[in-house]
């Protein structure tokens, strides 16, 4: 029983934890975010994370389960191993729940390779997609490259050839955001209400501070103003930004 494995009044709250979102920008009671009233409290926020972690637990046991069988099997040393997930949920940061939002939070996935030719303990920062897994297998299977897809193999990067595959990732939630981030910066635009946000990923990683507002970082806001509307036109958005 994973139901009360974690105390909700141990958990901690988010430190970009919010009762309310401080503004409107689509649907704000839809899917995850009727789980719990306006304004959230702590206490609702530290029983959901207290249920998160325990299907954390939960599918980390799991995993743990067809592990032990591969090994059981003689199969583990030739078996990859990929853990991936759908997007993440806010619980409680900036007043959210769910994932329906282009914050960190809730864009980010975990990702782990493992397997033969998979170096141990490694990590990288490198900005991929999901979709990136695609052709990263069939590399990793020696099978021949596919044609028209848009993923980017990761078998450089797994195998320290190169620190990246792109320099930037564009995400969108429906027509109502759209984003671009590198690897220290964040813009998020939300062309329904003409309201922009500025994020230094680096020092800022929970994006608690706007700094869209501030004329000293005009350059940094035309550079990614730019990347953003290249990305669009290179993926096919037909939004109006």
């Amino acid at each position: 029983n994973y139901s009360n494995i974690y105390k909700d009044d141990l958990i901690p709250v988010p430190s970009n934890f919010k009762p309310v979102h401080p503004f409107k920008f689509d649907n704000m009671n839809e899917r995850d975010e009727t789980l719990a009233p306006w304004p959230r409290t702590k206490k609702i926020i530290q029983s959901s994370i207290a249920e998160y972690y325990a299907l954390i637990q939960h599918v980390d046991d799991r995993v743990g389960d067809i592990i032990k069988r591969l090994k059981e099997y003689d199969l583990f040393d030739n078996t990859l191993i990929i853990y991936a997930s759908d997007n993440g949920l806010a619980l409680g940061s900036h007043g959210l729940l769910g994932k329906q939002n282009l914050y960190e939070h809730s864009t980010k996935v975990p990702l782990i390779i493992s397997g033969p030719g998979i170096p141990k303990g490694q990590t990288s920062k490198a900005l991929v997609y999901l979709f990136d897994l695609f052709p990263t297998i069939t590399e990793y299977l020696k099978l021949q490259r596919p044609n028209n897809v848009d993923g980017l193999s990761l078998m450089n990067i797994i195998q320290n050839k190169q620190k990246e595959v792109r320099n930037s990732l564009y995400t969108a939630y429906r027509n109502s955001v759209r984003a671009v981030r590198d690897k220290d910066w964040k813009l998020i635009y939300y062309p329904k209400i003409n309201y922009t946000q500025l994020y230094n990923l680096k020092n800022d990683p929970k994006e608690k501070n706007n700094l869209f507002y501030q004329y000293k970082y005009r350059d940094t806001i035309i550079v990614l103003k730019q990347r953003i509307l290249k990305w669009q036109k290179r993926v096919n958005d037909t939004i109006i930004l």
